[in-house]
């Protein structure tokens, strides 16, 4: 078969579906991306660059669609230059995220798609209101509701969608999910395994040493920020930290915004809230490492006593999918695209997202009972390898895709 693959972040959510299909050393790949510095050996990666960035006088609700037009000018322009060298695909997979799929379909009018709808945006009852600490600005809501242009537009164009959790295609309009298929995502579980040593040796992170008889609190995000509970994290710490001297405490992520707003005044949330703390938090045993190697991210999850998982009713992040599979003992947020994932008391503890004295409470209570930990983190283990072996994501993608290809 000839696939082509369109994601401006190369390969973005479909690194394992590609590798995959070049192992069955079978397929032709195509991929067009946003230059980066990913490669991988059998595909093809067609590069795009867009033609300039958003006009200033554009109305600012209309300047996220403005850039999604231009991803689909350019990606379509892209794709007539690729079909006249002949390479016609019998699939286009992409992310609808970015508008980048909206004009493909008129350079190929009968091929297939099956497009990646992430999220639908909501100016209540999901993520936006969600904390009261930071409530949001009605001013904005329009700019809110306009964020779902590029999805309402791709709804309406011939093909199928994917969405990886029951909670994502339920927050889309009822009038859509028919046409959304529940693909779960999967985990490698023979690189995200337990590693029961690890509890025994000293792990060594460049300059964060935790040696064995320490016990490690970790927490894991793209970025330090609100819609990830960074701030309820850090508020729990000096509790935990005072009630127990012998913790070390690693939150990786960097400091940018990904959701959400930046800090009011400017600088990062690391800074706000270590600043909030100042006096309250011992320093010495709280490391901010960035965001580092994968392997040294591995080596954490691997040796945690409570890993601290927390998010606002939004996307959920694939760390939490691996930390079940390494079988860490797992604290998440009761917010439902979570709870997916982690039942209370059977393959985690879940916690009020918001609330850090009960976090706290949930974090001391892992420290401090080593048979719970251990219990919670063999059933996460045996979780992932029922609900969320790769193979098993792998064998759906090629059902969907012969289906869409051969749908009689």
């Amino acid at each position: 078969m000839k696939f082509l693959f369109v994601h401006q972040n190369f390969p973005g959510q479909y690194l394992h579906l590609v590798k995959h299909l070049v192992a069955r050393d079978q397929d032709e790949i195509l991929f067009i991306s946003e230059p980066n510095a990913n490669h991988l050996s059998g595909v093809r990666k067609i590069v795009y660059r867009l033609p300039r960035t958003v006009n200033a006088g554009t109305h600012p609700d209309a300047q996220e669609f403005e850039i999604a037009s231009l991803r689909a000018e350019t990606v379509a322009r892209t794709a007539v230059k690729v079909k006249r060298l002949g390479f016609t695909p019998d699939i286009i997979i992409g992310h609808h995220g970015w508008g980048e799929l909206l004009n493909i379909q008129d350079v190929w009018p009968r091929v297939p798609m099956l497009g990646y709808f992430e999220f639908f945006y909501h100016t209540d009852g999901v993520d936006v209101g969600f904390d009261p600490e930071f409530p949001p600005d009605p001013a904005l809501f329009a700019r809110i509701r306009a964020k779902n242009v590029v999805n309402l537009l791709a709804l309406t164009m011939d093909g199928r969608g994917q969405t990886p959790t029951h909670w994502q295609r339920s927050i889309f309009p009822p009038w859509a999910r028919a046409c959304l298929e529940v693909l779960p995502e999967g985990v490698d579980l023979g690189l995200c395994r337990p590693r029961p040593a690890a509890r025994r040796r000293p792990l060594d992170l460049g300059g964060i040493r935790i040696a064995p008889g320490e016990k490690l609190v970790t927490y894991v995000s793209r970025n330090l920020e609100p819609y990830r509970g960074f701030h309820v994290v850090m508020r729990a710490l000096p509790r935990v930290l005072a009630e127990r001297a012998d913790v070390q405490v690693v939150l990786i992520g960097g400091d940018d915004v990904s959701y959400g707003m930046k800090p009011p005044g400017g600088g990062t949330w690391r800074e706000r809230l270590t600043g909030e703390l100042r006096g309250r938090l011992d320093l010495s045993r709280v490391h901010f490492p960035g965001k580092i190697e994968y392997h040294h991210y591995l080596a954490l999850l691997q040796r945690t006593d409570a890993h601290v998982y927390l998010t606002y009713p939004f996307v959920a992040s694939w760390s939490l999918r691996e930390a079940l599979a390494v079988g860490a003992p797992v604290i998440a947020s009761d917010t439902a695209p979570v709870k997916e994932f982690v039942r209370d008391h059977n393959t985690g503890l879940l916690t009020p997202c918001l609330d850090s004295t009960l976090l706290a409470d949930r974090i001391l209570e892992l420290l401090e009972n080593v048979s719970l930990a251990q219990r919670l983190g063999a059933a996460a283990r045996r979780y992932a390898e029922k609900h969320l072996r790769m193979e098993d994501h792998l064998a759906a993608y090629d059902r969907l895709i012969r289906r869409l290809v051969s749908p009689d």
